[in-house]
């Protein structure tokens, strides 16, 4: 497993309000929405690094506007609904 260490100033902490504790956690979720957005890394191995179950990450994506179908275009999308 790999880490990665962030430096966070202790002012945009007391500006957002933030522990280090809460700081860690939202630096792990937004890694994980990166991943999932801009690296199609699955919603699974994105729910750990965000330290989350895969149902907590799918409700966090679509808290962020993020869906979880991803289709190429209208036909695959047409296809897989009469397919449904």
């Amino acid at each position: 497993m790999c880490q990665v260490f962030v430096d966070i100033p202790n002012e945009v902490l007391y500006d957002t309000h933030m522990s280090a504790t809460d700081a860690a956690a939202f630096v792990k979720q937004m890694v994980a929405l990166g991943y999932y957005t801009h690296n199609n890394v699955s919603i699974g191995y994105c729910a750990k690094i965000a330290g989350m179950t895969e149902e907590e990450f799918i409700t966090f994506l679509g808290q962020n506007r993020v869906s979880i179908f991803q289709f190429e275009d209208e036909a695959e999308l047409a296809r897989d609904y009469a397919n449904a």
